[in-house]
């Protein structure tokens, strides 16, 4: 059933605005901006993506299957971790250059939305995937940036002060202070996205649910509660995440008798 008043794009406005993607990577190809085709591979992964996602959403809207809904929740925790993974330049070695992303975004995406979903929204069931998978969903893309910042920052400044580092730990400072200033640093690059998003939310950038529930028929105001809502469970997601990736990191970043491993790190 089509809300009144939703306005439905056909085909033909898809492809207008997929003109204009196109006539941006060749104006990169003209500029040598090496970046044409890396954008025109991400247009045809998004356009995939998103399509086989609706006809997903659509079964699963009709059958409501726990099961169903867990499984599509955990292949979005997979994928994000492997996101995580791939935008760091020295990840950590071993299962932990997948495992220490993917975790921290489980304990702070999915117990964050659970919360959500059982003590703010309330639908019924509380599983629903109305709810479930876009809650889910933008709390997980949100706190994949922030962790995925943080986890790079730490493995790079680890690796660009080793020395600085090793000389702390030669006199004596244990691990957790040599590395101290380093963990803070990766902290506050990874909240300073949705800090800035929270920050010009209203003035400079109508956010993306808020936009989506207007252009869908909801009032204006009740958009903006479900996006305040949003924004908070995403700061709090984003700065849980982050501290668990970066705890989780820097551990590994040192032996049980203190010592920096570097060849815990990709190089």
């Amino acid at each position: 059933m089509t809300p009144e008043g939703l306005i439905l794009l056909s085909p033909y406005d898809l492809a207008l605005s997929a003109g204009l993607v196109l006539m941006l990577a060749g104006l990169s190809w003209q500029l040598s901006l090496e970046i044409g085709g890396r954008m025109l591979i991400a247009s045809a992964r998004a356009t995939v993506q998103l399509l086989l996602l609706g006809l997903v959403l659509k079964a699963l809207f009709s059958t409501t299957n726990p099961w169903l809904v867990a499984g599509l929740a955990t292949l979005m925790l997979a994928v994000a971790g492997y996101e995580v993974m791939a935008r760091q330049r020295h990840r950590l070695s071993g299962p932990w250059g997948y495992g220490a992303g993917t975790l921290s975004m489980f304990l702070s995406s999915f117990s964050i939305s659970v919360l959500a979903l059982l003590v703010v929204v309330q639908p019924t069931p509380w599983y629903a995937p109305q709810y479930a998978i876009p809650l889910l969903g933008m709390l997980l893309g949100n706190t994949m940036t922030g962790v995925a910042v943080s986890l790079d920052h730490l493995t790079r400044q680890t690796l660009d002060k080793r020395l600085q580092i090793e000389a702390r730990l030669a006199i004596g400072q244990p691990a957790i202070e040599a590395i101290g200033d380093i963990r803070r640093d990766a902290l506050r690059a990874g909240l300073i996205p949705i800090v800035n998003s929270m920050t010009t939310a209203g003035i400079v950038s109508l956010p993306g649910m808020m936009t989506g529930q207007i252009l869908a028929g909801s009032p204006p105001m009740e958009a903006a509660k479900y996006q305040l809502m949003i924004l908070f469970l995403i700061a709090a997601g984003t700065g849980l995440g982050s501290m668990t990736a970066v705890l989780l990191g820097s551990n590994r970043l040192f032996d049980r008798r203190s010592r920096l491993r570097r060849d815990r790190l990709g190089e």
